[in-house]
């Protein structure tokens, strides 16, 4: 989504009337996806050093590598987990067949909550200053399994 005008101008009966809603909007929008995508980077990078601990997880790099997040544009939210239908994955997580999960994802977001609610902080603070909001959101749309890890 491209960076709407800054300022919409209407001018009647000599008063003009200067509207910045849509920049407002936009920029709230964008600064709320930015602070997902990086809560999520955080969540993954802590959950795999996590796995990384468990017992044979330094020769099967499949579960941590299954895990993935994406920051929905349309409807302004974050996913984050497994692959479907990995038993490295999901199946691991949740418990199979009477075994129990691991539920490292779900430890792994209450563990680092405050470190989360930094992260939003950050960003949202930002809609004071226009110039710092706009060096805060990143146009580049980043999915998890596409960096180094």
């Amino acid at each position: 989504m491209a960076l709407p005008k800054s300022v919409t101008k209407i001018k009647r009966d000599g008063v003009e009337f200067v509207s910045n809603v849509d920049r407002a909007q936009y920029t709230l929008t964008e600064l709320t996806r930015a602070a997902l995508r990086d809560c999520a980077k955080l969540i993954r990078k802590r959950m795999i050093e996590k796995l990384k601990k468990l017992p044979g997880m330094k020769r099967n790099r499949r579960l941590y590598r299954s895990s993935q997040y994406w920051v929905r544009r349309r409807e302004g939210d974050l996913l984050i987990g497994f692959k479907h239908n990995t038993w490295y994955g999901a199946d691991s997580e949740l418990g199979k067949n009477g075994q129990p999960g691991r539920n490292i994802l779900r430890e792994t977001v209450y563990e680092n909550i405050d470190e989360i609610r930094k992260i939003q902080g950050q960003y949202l603070s930002a809609i004071e200053d226009d110039n710092r909001a706009i060096g805060l959101i990143s146009e580049e749309e980043y999915q998890s399994g596409d960096g180094p890890e």
